[in-house]
């Protein structure tokens, strides 16, 4: 086969890609309320009760287990940057935890019989890379025969009881820090339609593809309350789970929150995916817009996000410290809010 069978465009062989293709939070809600409880368990340390990240179950005194999964359709149309993306969106989770990510399955969905398998073979690779540089193992995994392509990770980490990170802490007084840029709904939507240059794809696949390690590793010194990672609910929808599941107030700056270049400009083209727009319909009765923030600026704010930043909440009087350290270390840290008030489960963004 030629080399030239390798190019295809993979975003173009869905109809949603990335974390996009969740289902939205409000569809998802309704589907989990009908059903029954779980049966309680003194050693599950978290679970569904506030959409938390990963499951954590306690093994003993020292040492906890914690579980996620999560695959999409392709996000980028090449194959070894779509794997490294899965891998590194599926590993966020177990950092969003304050644990450390042990051993992986892969998840995959591939139509064996119409591409070429050396792309899947890609999707492996840039995957296994971004594996081992979170230093975890590949142990197994499955794959079906689909027509869409799909891949994702289910991944295993430990973390000690005591140092659980839950997105249900935060604490009046905390301030709110995200360690990524957010727009990546819409530039990844603008690369399935061609509006990017070529810096720009490398631009928005680094983001999408760098490892939440090196923020995990610095917060671990510091007194972090709670913690989530930005994903497909967008950064409005994982912040009011936070502000809800900790029965806070979170008010975000919304000029202090990083915003990819040009972001602005492809959402006032009409390029914001559907989730984007489901998640701000889903958040508009909790999170309080200023009146004169006109629809662009609000699905910008709301834009579903793959392989997305940490949202961290940490006590005032350390927050400086551990962002001079993440940018230190070269994280894309900004202060973005605070914690200001208990019992609402609301945010307000000024």
């Amino acid at each position: 086969m030629m080399d030239s069978e390798l190019h295809v465009k993979l975003t173009s062989l869905s109809s949603k890609g990335g974390c996009g293709c969740k289902i939205g939070p409000a569809d998802l809600s309704q589907v989990l309320r009908n059903l029954p409880p779980a049966e309680p368990n003194p050693n599950l340390l978290v679970g569904l009760d506030t959409s938390d990240d990963a499951g954590v179950y306690k093994l003993n005194d020292e040492l906890a287990l914690v579980q996620t999964l999560d695959f999409f359709t392709p996000i980028v149309d090449d194959p070894y940057s779509f794997g490294q993306i899965a891998a590194a969106n599926a590993i966020s989770d177990i950092y969003a935890m304050g644990a450390k990510p042990l051993t992986v399955l892969n998840i995959v969905a591939f139509p064996i019989s119409t591409l070429d398998k050396r792309i899947l073979s890609e999707i492996l690779r840039g995957a296994g890379d971004k594996v081992k540089e979170a230093g975890a193992t590949l142990v197994g995994g499955h794959s079906i025969d689909d027509k869409e392509p799909k891949f994702g990770l289910a991944v295993t980490g430990l973390v000690h009881p005591d140092k659980v990170r839950s997105n249900a802490g935060a604490k009046v007084g905390d301030k709110i820090i995200l360690t990524k840029p957010i727009g990546v709904g819409i530039m990844t939507t603008s690369i399935k339609n061609d509006k990017l240059t070529t810096e720009e794809i490398a631009r928005v696949t680094q983001v999408m593809s760098t490892l939440n390690k090196t923020a995990a590793e610095v917060m671990e010194s510091y007194d972090v309350h709670a913690c989530t990672d930005v994903t497909g609910f967008g950064l409005m929808g994982h912040s009011l789970e936070m502000a809800k599941g900790s029965g806070v107030e979170i008010r975000i700056r919304k000029d202090d929150v990083p915003v990819l270049p040009r972001v602005r400009e492809l959402a006032e083209q009409g390029l914001v995916p559907g989730g984007s727009k489901n998640n701000y319909a889903h958040v508009e009765d909790s999170v309080h817009f200023p009146e004169q923030m006109d629809q662009v600026d609000r699905w910008i704010l709301c834009d579903a996000v793959t392989s997305g930043g940490l949202l961290i909440s940490v006590s005032g009087a350390e927050a400086e410290a551990l962002h001079q350290e993440l940018v230190a270390a070269g994280v894309e840290a900004k202060i973005i809010g605070e914690v200001t008030s208990s019992g609402a489960g609301q945010i307000v963004i000024e």
